[in-house]
C-alpha cells in the first residue's frame, strides 16, 4: 500500500474506532469539546498500530534520529509499534516513554527504556490540542541530555498545539488533522 492509501485506511479506522461526535468531553488541556478522538482505540488495534507505525517510519526516514518516544500514555502504543517495525528498515529505532512523574523508587527516572544522553529523538503523541503533553516530553528529553529532532503527532486538532510547539523551537509534523477526520 502506498502512503496515501495507508492514510485513507487510517482515517477509516479512526472514524470507526476512535471518533466520538455529539459528545461533551473535557480534554487533557482542560478545554471542552463536542467531539473526542480516543486514539488509543486505533493505536492499540493491530491494523491501526501497523498503519500508524508505517506512516511514522515513512516520515522519519528523512530525519536523523536515534530513538522514538513520548509522553505516557498517548505515545506508548505508537512508539512500541514503530520500534517493532523498524527492524524491517535500515533505521532501527528503540522506543522510550516519558513518565508523568519520576519513579518513586529505584533510579527515580523520568524516562523509561533504552534512552541515551546525546541521542537525537522524535517525540510523538497521539492527539495534540494545546501541545502541553508533547512539550513536557520534549523538556524531559532535554533534561536527560537528549535532543529533540522533531515532534510528530497522529492527529492535530488544529487548536494551537502546533503553534505552541513551534514557538518553543521544535519542528512539528502531523500525520492527520481534525479536518481529515471530521
Amino acid at each position: 500500500m502506498n502512503k496515501d492509501s495507508l492514510k485513507e485506511e487510517l482515517i477509516k479506522i479512526i472514524k470507526e474506532k476512535s471518533l466520538l461526535t455529539d459528545v461533551k468531553r473535557v480534554l487533557t488541556s482542560g478545554r471542552t469539546s463536542n467531539y473526542y478522538i480516543d486514539a488509543k482505540m486505533t493505536t492499540l488495534d493491530p491494523k491501526g498500530a501497523n498503519i500508524t507505525a508505517r506512516l511514522i517510519l515513512d516520515i522519519l526516514k528523512d530525519f536523523d534520529v536515534d530513538a522514538i518516544g513520548g509522553y505516557t500514555l498517548g505515545a506508548d502504543p505508537m512508539v512500541s509499534a514503530v520500534a517493532v517495525l523498524s527492524v524491517e528498515t535500515e533505521q532501527f529505532l528503540p522506543a522510550f516513554i516519558v513518565r508523568k512523574e519520576p519513579k518513586k523508587h529505584g533510579e527515580r527516572k523520568m524516562i523509561e527504556g533504552p534512552f541515551q544522553t546525546g541521542w537525537k529523538v522524535a517525540v510523538v503523541d497521539d492527539v495534540v490540542t494545546t501541545g502541553g503533553s508533547t512539550l513536557k516530553a520534549c523538556q524531559a528529553v532535554e533534561e536527560e541530555g537528549g535532543e529533540v529532532a522533531l515532534t510528530l503527532v497522529l492527529v492535530d486538532r488544529l487548536e494551537g498545539g502546533r503553534e505552541n510547539i513551534e514557538k518553543k523551537g521544535y519542528k512539528f509534523v502531523s500525520i492527520l488533522t481534525r479536518e481529515d477526520i471530521l
